[in-house]
């Protein structure tokens, strides 16, 4: 039996022109790039190159782009290293409940050092209000973290509207943009964010890669000391490999977005219309027609996670609970928990699918083929 991958967005497979891409930096491009001679010259132009090219990406200047091991570090960067950076100005951060761990345990930090966190609640849509954040605004915000996409349901942010909201104001304000970029065509200044950030392995890009997109005067901490690398905001030798891999992900991905949303809506309607075929009950978590095309959550009555999860991989379906970081957890979701209440069923019985590069759209119709025999087994 085929195993059929349908986790895009916990990690997607390497593009193979991305492994082309990074093979001869690999095999070739060995110099440390902060070195003054030939050999780190070589090195320091790939990156120069990858910094203007990614910059682009999301209509930003090249020199407000911080290479970091990945989104995980770019959050923290982001949310610690900015409060810490202002906290003369105010003590209060503003984020949801509904982020990535990332930027909870990030925020949970900055609580134990002595920072207010509202944290701002969803409804059962799980889209995070506007009015709710007017609310929550205050004088001694420095800072507000909320992401673009939620990396369980796919529900879209409202950033654009937000950050008209936060023009006024004098706090920063950092999107997480992991599960948007790639996929929406981002521009800063439309969404008027202070900081974003993305991650290489979300985009068919290699692993141990992302970059935290700062505005020009953004004050900002570092949080690891070394050398002066990244205009000293982030220190230690970059990855040229990765670096260059993630380029041309990003290269990619532009190329591609319509093509690729196009697709990735029509694998979510395929997946969606086999589960009807096969008399499946179910319900979609959040607003079907405001997520990503790539991400689908759904709830399935009279089912649990645990068994839906083993039964799926021994079928050979790779699905996942919710984020990645918490996948094999049996715990609820928070994000879920945050949409529905602690106790409701749903925060223990939905599964995310997530399409991408390994997906066809046959592969996608037997996938859900295979989920539908499952879960009407288990819900008898």
């Amino acid at each position: 039996m085929e195993p059929i991958y349908l986790d895009h967005a916990a990690t997607t497979p390497v593009h193979p022109e991305v492994t082309k891409a990074m093979l001869p930096v690999l095999q070739e491009v060995f110099g440390n790039p902060s070195s003054v001679h030939h050999f780190g010259r070589k090195a320091r132009q790939i990156i120069d190159e990858a910094r203007r090219i990614i910059a682009g990406s999301i209509h930003a200047n090249e020199k407000e782009i911080v290479f970091t091991s990945g989104g995980t570090e770019a959050d923290n960067l982001a949310v610690v290293g900015t409060a810490m950076a202002n906290r003369d100005r105010g003590m209060h951060v503003i984020t949801t409940q509904i982020e990535h761990h990332a930027t909870l345990h990030a925020a949970e930090y900055l609580e134990k050092q002595g920072f207010e966190i509202t944290y701002l609640p969803v409804g059962s849509e799980g889209k995070v209000s506007v009015e709710e954040l007017e609310s929550a605004l205050r004088d001694d915000t420095v800072l507000v973290s909320i992401m673009a996409v939620n990396n369980e349901t796919g529900m879209v942010q409202p950033i654009k509207e937000m950050g008209k909201v936060l023009k006024g104001h004098p706090a920063y304000f950092h999107t997480d943009a992991v599960q948007a970029y790639g996929l929406m065509d981002i521009n800063v200044d439309d969404w008027n964010v202070d900081l974003l950030t993305a991650s290489s392995h979300k985009i068919n890009g290699p692993k141990a890669g992302g970059f935290l997109y700062m505005r020009e005067g953004v004050q900002v901490s570092a949080l690891q000391y070394g050398g002066q690398q990244e205009r000293k905001r982030r220190p230690g030798t970059e990855n040229v490999s990765g670096i260059k891999g993630f380029q041309r992900a990003v290269e990619l991905a532009v190329e591609n977005r319509s093509e690729r949303q196009q697709k990735y809506a029509d694998f979510k309607q395929t997946f969606l219309q086999k589960l009807r075929q096969e008399n499946v009950q179910f319900v979609v978590n959040g607003i079907e027609t405001e997520t990503v095309p790539a991400i689908v959550n759904i709830s399935f009555p009279g089912t649990n996670v645990e068994a839906l999860l083993t039964n799926f991989d021994l079928s050979g379906v790779a699905a996942s609970s919710g984020s990645a970081c918490t996948a094999g957890s049996i715990e609820p979701s928070h994000v879920l928990s945050a949409m529905f209440g602690k106790g409701d069923d749903r925060t223990i019985n939905s599964i995310r699918f997530s399409f991408g590069l390994a997906n066809t759209k046959d592969n996608v119709e037997e996938a859900a083929g295979r989920v539908a025999s499952i879960v009407n087994r288990l819900a008898e």
